[in-house]
């Protein structure tokens, strides 16, 4: 027997509010019943996973103890400013010279998040790493 990642959930002072920053992060909608000034807001991602945002009355107090790191669909640095312009902020940016690393952002209520590099820059990365290595 096994169990199946449900949702990811977020505490939080407004739902509704943190839940429109996520589904401009994650380009998928809130559910259709989510509404201002609800208590709860979701986003159903098509894997089957949702991002579940429940108002809590206290507040985020420490670093996160489990957080969110995203694979891009356009580059790793493309991907930095998009969400710079969408209201998140960079918390350390852990980007090499040699193009790995990457980039930890909080969202508006300061969970902390990654953002990594896409799959096809990683690709690219690994075949120059091999490249050097017969070298």
């Amino acid at each position: 027997m096994r169990s199946t990642l449900y949702n990811v959930a977020f505490d939080c002072a407004d739902a509704y509010e943190l839940a429109q920053f996520w589904s401009k992060v994650v380009g998928h909608p809130l559910n259709d019943d989510d509404l201002p000034g609800e208590s709860t807001a979701a986003i159903a991602l098509p894997t089957g996973l949702h991002l579940y945002f429940a108002e809590v009355s206290e507040p985020k107090t420490q670093k996160n103890r489990v957080h969110l790191c995203l694979r891009p669909e356009s580059t790793r640095d493309a991907e930095v400013e998009r969400l710079l312009e969408i209201g998140a902020t960079v918390a350390a940016d852990r980007r090499n010279a040699d193009g790995s690393g990457w980039v930890v952002f909080t969202d508006p209520e300061g969970n902390e998040f990654c953002v990594l590099r896409s799959a096809a820059e990683r690709a690219v990365g690994e075949a120059a790493s091999c490249d050097r290595a017969a070298v």
